[in-house]
């Protein structure tokens, strides 16, 4: 029996049935050594598997595509996991999957890991892929995985294997090691370039927290040593900016058992938070956008009449006012429908657009929990417009362009958008998801700007584009997101008087900026290292005088005159060394240092040294450099103004 395959530049071959994709390289004019797997109408497989479907097939080349590293790390991870086993007694394995920039496995055994018996077992690791062993697939039935199982310590193997009786079900095999898994791997052992084993962590079966605790390593791969060593740069350089590390370290936020994954925000941190909330009300007011609050407690009928208890109950917390069930809300838009619905709109009143900072609490087990970045109480950046239907194109590229705005503005350039269709679990009528999803498709068109499709992850009330960010050691964090609903105002039946005289239902967008914005925030720390543009910082200028007896005087006018204009100055007169107070002050990151002495109480001056070490060459009026530090504030400039000529 022969098989119709489609290749690229619409190129067809037909071919006998069990054909592998290597057999078909040459046909399709891609190089052995660049090929890594196939993709055969979407879903991965081996360049060694046989074929027994027809359509289009595609290579995935290393360098090119992204699956050619999912492909590589997932065999890395079998590679860790049959090198684990040589070195250990009676080991078991539970999952070992691809995980963004690396791999994991997770292990059942009596020796306790460490870091320390890393470079026992990437020695191991070296020598299976010197050995370059075949990577083999084995397809069977239940009954025969159980066999296979029965030859291994395997309770977690044999557990997963319960959910698939009816399917076929595969192992993977390279020489002494056999392992349950679906693929796809590379066909060899010895086409892992570079490796490295990162760190050791425990990790619940399954992720909870009743079943048993396991061992798990965390490793990543890339076919070359040049590709690993950037990679091992930049968590390096991660660490050094880690929020967690400096939001202590700044006093910017705090957490405390008495509030579990809830920020405790210091004053330093409240400064930049302020800061970033009051630009952000700037450009909502720029763009049209009314600004409401609403509570932060809402009647239970609510979150059913809206969708959230069948899709998202597990996630929020409730209590009881009045014998009554309420709850706390995890999301701002059913609380905002409230706000539309008390006006009487006219097709000429819309859009109407609101915005709200409203605080939103969701419950997330503990072990997920990561600083500013996974937490249980939060500020969501939410608004919502209330459109007619021939508006609903417009009003989404206006969502579109204010996040690049803001996003440039604070200092990211660089973005990545995905649109995410209907979930398998979702509310509304086919006809409706198709006019959302054709809506966010031709907004992204009309601005020229590329996109992946995320099927199947969109809202369950409709669906997204998501916009990826992209920080300045190339990490990426999805922040925006700008969501068609055509459900949520049927089901609580908004309407506006349209131009016959009938009550129409609006269309509602969905739209988050920052998101969180204590992720954000989080986000932000970390992308300037902690060192904020100067309308940021928490403390803009300090005053050094050289000996506080002698000088210490003109250095409180100077800060008071300073503070006078707005600015947010400190004055350090400690008897401390002056060189002491400077290295302290450019650890706490503040942007410019004033340094006084007797030349400087003479003329009225002080002299500039900023943050990054650089010395102004003449001393300045106060008045002056108050009037420049001003002026880069207002601007809200992210680089140094002050001294920029001299550079």
């Amino acid at each position: 029996m022969s098989l119709h395959i489609e290749l690229a530049d619409d190129k067809a071959v037909d071919v006998r049935e069990g054909v592998k994709p290597e057999e078909l390289l040459e046909e399709a004019n891609v190089s052995r050594k660049k090929a890594i797997a196939a993709k055969l109408n979407g879903n991965l497989v081996e360049l060694n598997r046989p074929l027994f479907e027809e359509g289009r097939l595609e290579f995935v080349r290393k360098g090119k595509d992204e699956d050619a590293l999912h492909v590589l790390r997932h065999t890395a991870a079998h590679v860790m996991a049959q090198a684990v086993m040589r070195l250990f007694d009676n080991v078991e394995f539970a999952i070992g999957p691809t995980i963004e920039d690396g791999f994991y496995y997770d292990f059942d055994l009596e020796h306790t890991l460490t870091p320390e018996d890393f470079p026992a077992i990437e020695a191991e690791m070296k020598r299976i892929i010197e050995e370059d062993y075949p990577v083999s697939r084995m397809e069977t039935d239940y009954q025969g995985a159980q066999e296979v199982l029965g030859k291994q310590r395997a309770q977690f193997k044999r557990e997963l294997v319960e959910q698939y009786r009816e399917e076929t079900i595969s192992f993977y095999s390279q020489d002494d090691f056999t392992d349950l898994c679906r693929g796809p791997h590379l066909t060899s052992t010895g086409q892992i370039g570079a490796f490295k084993l990162l760190s050791v962590a425990g990790a619940y079966w399954r992720g909870k927290e009743t079943n048993p605790m396991l061992q798990r390593i965390y490793g990543t791969a890339f076919f070359t040593e040049k590709e690993l060593k950037s990679y091992l740069n930049q968590l390096e350089e991660a660490k050094k900016r880690d929020h967690r590390k400096l939001g202590p370290e700044l006093e910017l936020f705090t957490f405390d058992n008495s509030a579990p994954g809830m920020p405790f925000w210091l004053p330093n941190g409240t400064v930049l938070y302020n800061e970033v909330e009051s630009f952000m009300r700037e450009k909502l007011a720029e763009y049209g956008y009314d600004m409401i609050r609403t509570p932060l407690i809402l009647n239970e009928e609510l979150w059913h009449a809206s969708g959230h208890w069948d899709h998202y109950r597990e996630n929020m917390y409730f209590t009881e006012i009045d014998e009554r069930p309420f709850a706390v809300k995890p999301m701002n838009c059913p609380g905002g429908t409230r706000v539309f619905k008390t006006g009487y709109y006219s097709y000429r009143d819309l859009p109407i657009r609101q915005g709200e900072f409203g605080v939103v609490h969701r419950h997330e087990k503990s072990g997920v929990l990561n600083g500013l970045f996974r937490v249980r109480a939060f500020t969501q950046d939410d608004a919502h417009i209330y459109c007619r239907e021939d508006q609903l194109l417009d009003e989404v590229i206006g969502c579109l362009r204010m996040i690049e705005d803001v996003y440039s503005s604070l200092g990211f350039d660089e973005y990545r958008y995905e649109l995410s269709t209907r979930p398998e679990k979702s509310i509304g009528t086919a006809e409706m998801w198709e006019h959302a999803e054709k809506t966010l498709h031709e907004a992204l068109q009309q601005l020229g700007i590329p996109f992946e499709l995320n099927p199947g992850d969109g809202a369950f009330y409709g669906p997204k584009i998501d916009v990826h960010i992209k920080d300045v050691i190339k990490r990426t964090w999805q922040c925006g997101t700008v969501q068609v609903d055509f459900s949520m105002p049927e089901r609580f039946d908004l309407s506006y008087i349209d131009t016959d005289g009938e009550a129409k239902r609006p269309v509602m967008v969905h739209r988050a900026i920052l998101g969180s914005f204590e992720r954000f925030l989080g986000i932000m720390i970390e992308n300037f290292g902690g060192k904020f543009p100067s309308w940021l910082a928490p403390t803009q200028a300090v005053v050094l005088p050289v000996s506080t007896d002698k000088f210490g005087e003109y250095a409180g006018r100077v800060r008071d005159d300073l503070k006078r204009l707005g600015l947010r100055v400190q004055l350090d007169d400690r008897n401390e060394s002056l060189n002491k107070r400077i290295r302290e002050q450019q650890k706490k990151q503040v942007p410019y240092m004033l340094i006084v002495g007797e030349q400087e109480v003479e003329a009225g001056t002080v002299s500039v040294r900023r943050r990054d070490g650089k010395q102004l060459k003449q001393a300045l009026p106060v008045t002056e450099f108050g009037q420049m530090l001003l002026e880069e504030v207002v601007s809200r400039a992210l680089d140094f103004t002050i001294g920029a000529s001299d550079e």
